[in-house]
């Protein structure tokens, strides 16, 4: 069994290195994306909340998305992750075999899909590990689910902070601003499942808050 196999296997998250392997074939995909949704570099940008700059490093591949940052620019596309880093959509079925969910890694975050493509929602297990992106703020039109499998989670909606243990479940309006960080140094794993939206002003990350702690 090669490493990277093994690591796969026993569920440890992938390295920076392996994120950015996983990632080829995202910097043309967003591009070209973009361009099928007929917005502009700066236009795309403003929506997804980054600079022109950043978005254009990240269409040429000379920097990385998050998986927040993904999932926004899904939104903003009308698309879906998977379809973002490039993968073949496989037939649609209303059932999604565990062998079938093969792992990918999006700035420092690892998801798996967990619905088929092609409909109103996007369905993903996800494992936020432990001071990763807890920082950044999402807004956006649409609606929002997630139900913790294993670990810690805090959960800012607005001006109030929850914390999520297993079991627990949150379903809240994604207009409220929030943003997610895992409590324990193993991560949490979540299932998670969002409405898909397409429009320029889909999605809007604000960043973190200034003097704030996630």
């Amino acid at each position: 069994m090669s490493s990277s196999e093994t690591e796969r296997s026993s569920g440890a998250a992938p390295s920076a290195d392996q994120a950015a392997d996983a990632l080829p074939a995202v910097a043309p995909q967003l591009r070209s994306l973009r361009r099928q949704a007929s917005l502009t570099l700066e236009a795309a940008a403003r929506a997804a909340g980054l600079s022109p700059a950043h978005l254009s490093r990240l269409e040429t591949g000379q920097r990385q998305p998050s998986l927040p940052m993904l999932l926004a620019l899904a939104r903003i596309y009308g698309t879906t992750v998977a379809e973002l880093l490039g993968e073949t959509p496989a037939a649609r079925d209303a059932v999604i075999r565990a062998a079938d969910m093969e792992p990918t890694a999006a700035g420092g975050w690892t998801y798996w899909q967990a619905g088929a493509p092609g409909r109103g929602m996007q369905a993903l297990r996800v494992h936020v590990p432990y001071g990763s992106q807890g920082d950044i703020v999402r807004v956006h039109p649409g609606e929002e689910w997630l139900h913790v499998l294993r670990g810690r989670l805090r959960l800012r909606l607005g001006d109030t902070t929850h914390q999520l243990a297993p079991g627990d479940s949150a379903h809240f309006d994604s207009l409220t601003p929030h943003r997610i960080a895992a409590q324990d140094p193993d991560g949490v794993e979540l299932l998670f499942v969002h409405t898909l939206l397409q429009s320029p002003t889909a999605a809007l990350c604000l960043g973190p808050t200034p003097g704030d702690t996630p």
